[in-house]
C-alpha cells in the first residue's frame, strides 16, 4: 500500500530554491567560459589581467611561502620519530617530498588563495553589486562577466599552480632543514630516496590539481559576489559562503582528480609503485 507524503514535508520551496540557484550558477559558469574564448581584445584582457595577477599571485607569495616551509618541517617532525624507531630515517625524503608535491602543497596553496584572495574577490564584487556598479556597466553596454569575472578567473587559474610550485619548493626545503640539518640524517640518503620516489609525474599531478583548484576558486567567489544580497550583511555572508564553498570544492576536486590521476599512472609507470627502477 502506497503511503502519500504531504507536500509540506517535502519542503518544495527550499527544493525549488536549490534547483534555481544551481541553474543560475551553471549559467554563470557557462557564460564565464564562453567569454574566455570570445572576450575583448588582447590588450584589454592584459590591462585588466595584470592587476589581478599581481593581487592573486605576487601578493600571496609571503603567506604561501611561510605555510609551505612550516608544513614541510611539521611533516618531517611528525614522521621522524616513527621512522627513527624503525631505523629508516634515511628514507624520510621519499615520504616527505611525495606528500608535499602531490597532495599537501597544492591543497594548502589553494586554501591560502581561497582565504586571502577569494574573500577579497567576493567582497569587492559584492560591494559593486550592492552599490549598483554592475548595473552601471550594463547600462554602458559592457558585460560585467567579461570585464570583471574573466580576468579574475584567469588570474586564479594561472597563479595558483605557480604558487603551488613555490609552496612545494619551500616545503621540500623545510623538510630538508628539519631532517638533515637538525637531526643529522645523511643528505645523500635524503636526496637519493627523494629522487627514487619523486618522478616527473608527482609534480605534474600537483600542478594539474592546482589549476582546477584555482579555476573553481575564481568562479565560485565571483559568483558569490555577483549574487550576494543587499546590504553590508549580505556582502559579509557572501564572503563567508564563498570561502566555505571554495574549500569544499578543493576537497572534492582533490578526491576526484586523485582517483583519476592514480588510475592513469600505470600508463606512464607500469610497475605498481610507479618507481623508475
Amino acid at each position: 500500500m502506497a503511503v502519500s507524503v504531504p507536500a509540506s514535508r517535502l519542503d518544495l520551496p527550499r527544493l525549488f530554491g536549490f534547483i534555481t540557484a544551481y541553474g543560475r550558477f551553471t549559467r554563470f559558469c557557462l557564460s564565464s567560459i564562453a567569454w574566455l574564448f570570445r572576450g575583448p581584445s588582447i590588450w584589454l584582457h592584459w590591462r585588466l589581467l595584470a592587476p589581478q595577477l599581481l593581487s592573486v599571485g605576487v601578493a600571496s607569495i609571503p603567506v604561501v611561502g611561510v605555510t609551505g616551509a612550516f608544513i614541510g618541517m611539521i611533516l618531517a617532525l611528525e614522521t621522524f620519530v616513527q621512522f627513527e624507531a624503525l631505523g629508516l630515517q634515511g628514507t624520510l625524503g621519499s615520504i616527505i617530498n611525495v606528500s608535499v608535491v602531490k597532495q599537501i602543497g597544492p591543497v594548502l596553496a589553494a586554501v591560502m588563495v581561497a582565504g586571502r584572495v577569494g574573500g577579497a574577490l567576493t567582497a569587492e564584487l559584492g560591494t559593486m553589486r550592492v552599490t549598483e556598479q554592475l548595473d552601471a556597466l550594463r547600462a554602458m553596454a559592457t558585460d560585467p562577466i567579461a570585464y570583471l569575472v574573466v580576468p579574475r578567473v584567469i588570474a586564479c587559474a594561472i597563479m595558483t599552480p605557480i604558487l603551488t610550485i613555490y609552496s612545494d619548493m619551500l616545503g621540500v626545503f623545510g623538510g630538508y632543514t628539519f631532517t638533515v640539518l637538525l637531526n643529522d640524517v645523511p643528505a645523500g640518503d635524503y636526496w637519493s630516496y627523494s629522487a627514487a620516489f619523486v618522478t616527473w609525474y608527482e609534480p605534474i599531478v600537483g600542478i594539474v590539481k592546482a589549476f582546477f583548484f584555482g579555476l573553481s576558486i575564481g568562479i565560485i567567489c565571483c559568483y558569490k559576489g555577483f549574487s550576494c544580497k543587499p546590504g553590508a550583511a549580505g556582502v559579509g555572508k557572501a564572503t563567508t559562503q564563498a570561502f566555505v564553498a571554495s574549500f569544499l570544492s578543493i576537497i572534492v576536486i582533490n578526491l576526484v582528480l586523485a582517483k583519476f590521476l592514480n588510475t592513469i599512472q600505470p600508463l606512464f609507470f607500469p610497475n605498481p609503485e610507479g618507481l623508475p627502477f
